[in-house]
């Protein structure tokens, strides 16, 4: 009984967060950070940095290996299933929506004076989970330096899967130094195998629309958005996809609540209509199920490690700086006007003020203050 009811909880929160989820990664995962860690006390502070660190290390879409994470952590299997399917599912349908009109008619609805609003509110919320991060992450002049190395790289537009890596390993050389001998521990170091995709077989098919976005989907280091750089040379450049159509399928990313992955299903149903999505959503996400529950079992193992927990104190510090800098790279194209600074500085307030506030009511409410704005 206590899992069923555990297995609930879980699939209302993550559906909700799937229906709200606007913004990307960064503020999916501040979203979960407020709800799982500071509302329901599911997680403690370091235990959600470790699962952030350990996320930015495997391919795939981040926010949706951070769901799966949470579910695991909850209820095991079932809960990692549910959870993942709960966040995805929400996302996907709003997208094949889109995807339907886009086919039939040829265009998209207007959404934006909804979205103005939406957006301000969630660089506040990326904001109001940062900070304990931060505090959390910072815990020796080392890793503050680590941290703001890793920071100007990523404003300066360095690769995110690079800085992550090579955060850990100056940490594990600094250790190195002050201990001035290596330490004879076990350890488990991740491999990053990067493969090119082969484009010579890509036919309109479900099949082959299934493995393309397979091997994306586990191959694919950093945010969602790396994901329309592959998307243009593997559909793009072989004639499946037209560029307006992968501009449109950004679009509606972009303007979507939940994963960018979401984006998939779309393409999938420009190319091969219900099926081609179906097939295409499997495949993109499959890869994040099985990494994860492979994962999740050997995090708390993978701390009894000294030098894991050098090389895992790094890469959190590094996650925190690159969550900043996607946060101010938004701001720069979020809020331009007095409008947005305004709606921004309100839900920031409300979120430090009342820290178990419900983010749904803070991002319609964004929505429709972002709307009202717009007659003035």
């Amino acid at each position: 009984m206590k899992n069923n009811a555990e297995l609930k909880d879980l699939a209302k929160l993550f559906f909700k967060l799937g229906v709200i989820g606007f913004g990307g990664p960064a503020s999916h995962i501040a979203m979960m950070h407020q709800e799982v860690v500071i509302k329901r006390k599911w997680l403690d502070e370091q235990h959600f940095l470790d699962l952030i660190g350990v996320t930015n290390l495997i391919p795939g879409p981040n926010s949706t290996e951070m769901a799966l994470h949470i579910g695991h952590e909850k209820a095991g299997w079932n809960g990692l299933i549910i959870a993942g399917l709960c966040f995805i599912i929400p996302a996907v349908f709003i997208t094949g929506i889109f995807a339907w009109l886009y086919k039939n008619y040829g265009q998209l609805p207007e959404l934006h004076d909804f979205v103005y609003g939406i957006n301000p509110v969630i660089i506040s919320i990326i904001l109001g989970a940062v900070f304990p991060l931060a505090k959390k992450s910072l815990k020796s002049f080392e890793l503050i330096f680590i941290g703001l190395l890793v920071l100007i790289s990523s404003l300066l537009n360095f690769n995110e899967i690079y800085l992550m890596f090579g955060a850990g390993f100056l940490a594990l050389f600094l250790n190195l130094i002050r201990n001035n001998k290596l330490t004879h521990t076990n350890s488990i170091f991740p491999l990053v195998l990067l493969q090119g995709l082969n484009n010579s077989f890509l036919t309109v098919t479900n099949s082959n629309l299934f493995w393309i976005f397979l091997k994306i989907g586990a191959l694919l280091y950093g945010s969602g958005y790396v994901l329309f750089a592959f998307l243009d040379a593997e559909l793009v450049s072989t004639g499946l996809l037209s560029r307006q159509e992968l501009n449109d399928a950004i679009a509606v990313g972009q303007f979507t609540p939940g994963p960018v992955f979401s984006s998939v299903t779309f393409i999938g149903y420009q190319i091969n209509g219900l099926s081609g999505a179906i097939v295409s959503t499997i495949g993109i996400f499959l890869p994040s199920f099985l990494f994860v529950s492979f994962l999740n079992p050997l995090v708390k193992k993978l701390r009894n490690s000294k030098l894991f927990l050098v090389f895992l104190d790094a890469v959190n510090v590094a996650s925190v700086a690159i969550i900043i800098s996607v946060c101010f790279e938004m701001g720069k194209d979020v809020v331009t006007d007095w409008k947005t600074i305004f709606i921004g500085i309100l839900s920031l307030v409300l979120i430090v003020s009342l820290k178990k506030i419900n983010s749904a009511f803070i991002v319609l409410g964004g929505s429709l203050l972002g709307y009202l704005l717009t007659f003035f």
